[in-house]
């Protein structure tokens, strides 16, 4: 089993860092368009392998794709991160050209590979990803939706008292800080409905945290976050190398579900071997259907930015 990680700044290296302490792969690549950064990542992290107890061989190299051959799994971190007042939306015009010309150099050598694409903003990047690549769309998956899911759970959990590992909940929609829809009526604690504990003034605070988690990040931190992007990510990587069929929501290709076509955006999938499985449909109220549309409507303004 070999993995890829394309951009070595802080989501990628932790997502890179994850992927090892997990033990995912025997061999994880590293690359940065920036001399001597992804080596000296992988060196820092190779050298924590004695006291954390993994194997993988992790190997850093600068702008070589010929070093990724044969990558089973491929994630794309590459692009510029967020600053504090930047919308995703503003990043479209300098990721897209990163996002496309990573893709393609990955292509020659990973033909059959999965991509996973973190970078922002991911709605956006996923779709172009889609129509450039030539790849099955159950192999391109885009990050966000595990994050965002994450960021919720979260928020549920402080309301709550209780541990995130005893929640269920998901979000769905665009990553954006407007697009992204947490479905609280759905989410669950131990199988009870978190509604049930919850006043409604308690559940609209937890949705609108979520909903600007990342710009919350961004502001106390002057730059995206890393540590739950990274390790969302790995969660990913791990459902699908270990074939897990772990339902988790990813930007994934519509065709018709949801009632939306022609557009990437997250919904709840299985995730296996093969990338994404099949596509979990939730029953929406009309409530949240009409925001779904309204969501996908927004990404898809955004989507005609692009010169494909």
């Amino acid at each position: 089993m070999k993995i890829t990680v394309v951009g070595a700044g802080a989501v990628g290296a932790t997502c890179a860092d994850n992927i090892a302490r997990r033990e995912l792969a025997e061999e994880l690549i590293l690359l940065d368009i920036k001399e001597g950064f992804a080596e000296g990542k992988a060196i820092d992290m190779m050298q924590t392998a004695s006291y954390l107890g993994f194997d993988t061989k992790i190997k850093g190299v600068t702008n070589d794709y010929a070093a990724t051959a044969d990558s089973e799994v491929v994630v794309i971190t590459s692009g510029l991160p967020r600053k504090p007042g930047m919308t995703r939306e503003e990043l479209i015009g300098t990721n897209a050209g990163i996002v496309k010309s990573v893709t393609e150099n990955i292509l020659k050598y990973s033909p059959n590979t999965i991509i996973i694409v973190v970078s922002n903003p991911m709605d956006t990047m996923n779709y172009l990803t889609l129509k450039t690549s030539g790849l099955p769309k159950e192999r391109i998956l885009g990050m966000g939706g595990a994050l965002d899911s994450a960021r919720f759970k979260y928020y549920l959990s402080q309301e709550l008292g209780c541990s995130p590992a005893d929640l269920n909940a998901v979000v769905i929609g665009g990553h954006g800080d407007t697009t992204m829809i947490p479905l609280i009526k759905h989410a669950t604690w131990n199988s009870i409905p978190v509604t049930k504990f919850l006043s409604q003034e308690q559940q609209d605070k937890i949705v609108a945290a979520t909903m600007v988690g990342g710009a919350t990040l961004t502001k106390l931190i002057g730059t995206s976050a890393w540590y739950a992007p990274g390790a969302g990510t790995a969660a990913m990587v791990e459902s699908i190398v270990r074939d897990e069929k772990k339902l988790i929501s990813c930007g994934v290709a519509l065709n018709g579900e949801y009632g939306q076509s022609d557009i990437s955006l997250v919904v709840p999938v299985v995730l296996g071997k093969n990338g994404w499985e099949k596509i979990v449909n939730f029953d929406l109220s009309e409530a949240e259907q009409a925001e779904f549309n309204k969501s996908a409507d927004a990404v898809r303004n955004m989507n005609n930015v692009l010169e494909l």
